[in-house]
């Protein structure tokens, strides 16, 4: 029996893709996202597009502790877990110097974009470890190698990602579970509604899809630590 694929924040975007894409290899994948009715949408659209297609999901915001708790409960109690990927994520553009005094922006960023996958990560990785196999894969960004003008707390809280995922891949490799940081540039998600620029600009998010898709398949000899995609014509 094939063994579970978790994405968290699979309704959208990027996570949309890796739900679908891993769901047309016949793995059976568990998800969530703060709406019910978008998980629902993918669900009909999983079952018209993927006969077959084995998809659980629950409405959790991964923000709050008691949510991740919640939903790595869920995930335990569909069996085995064989991939991990920490998609959950939210950008707010803007400097540091006009973020909120009281820190809150910071906080926020670090609650969404570090503090989700880490207590989903710490919640799963037990079964993992028991296993002696499996793959995590954390959403980072290209943000988390380079500072960006507007990138503010969000940049913060993807670097600390990256470096959160490098940690794992030293603490890990010699358990077999394999860890790779997954490193795009800007994306045609909804991050980027009402931005006046061209589709070919971006990434799509299925191609985010399709290479973790090919790191995941390579033999357990051999791991992918970071996975940096840009646009063709470069960063935005």
């Amino acid at each position: 029996m094939q063994k579970n694929i978790v994405v968290t924040g699979g309704s959208k975007g990027i996570g949309r893709a890796l739900v679908l894409r891993f769901l047309q290899a016949g793995y059976p994948v568990i998800t969530c996202a703060r709406s019910a009715t978008d998980l629902q949408e993918l669900q009909a659209t999983a079952t018209q597009q993927i006969p077959g297609a084995v998809l659980h999901f629950l409405p959790a915001d991964l923000s709050q502790r008691e949510e991740t708790i919640r939903f790595t409960d869920f995930v335990r109690g569909q069996g085995e877990v064989g991939v991990l990927i920490n998609n959950t994520g939210s950008f707010i553009p803007g400097r540091l110097q006009d973020e909120p005094q009281d820190g809150s922006q910071l906080r926020r960023m670090l609650e969404v974009n570090l503090l989700s996958a880490y207590d989903v990560t710490l919640a799963l990785l037990p079964g993992l470890l028991a296993q002696g196999e499996g793959h995590i894969f954390n959403i980072c960004s290209t943000a988390s190698l380079m500072a960006y003008p507007n990138g503010g707390s969000y940049g913060i809280a993807k670097h600390a990602l990256l470096g959160m995922t490098r940690n794992l891949r030293e603490e890990l490799k010699t358990s077999g579970i394999r860890v790779t940081a997954v490193l795009p540039g800007a994306t045609l998600t909804a991050s980027w509604e009402g931005v006046d620029l061209p589709a070919e600009r971006f990434i799509k998010a299925e191609d985010v899809a399709e290479a973790v898709f090919a790191t995941y398949s390579l033999s357990p000899q051999a791991v992918v630590e970071e996975l940096l995609i840009r646009p063709q014509l470069g960063d935005l």
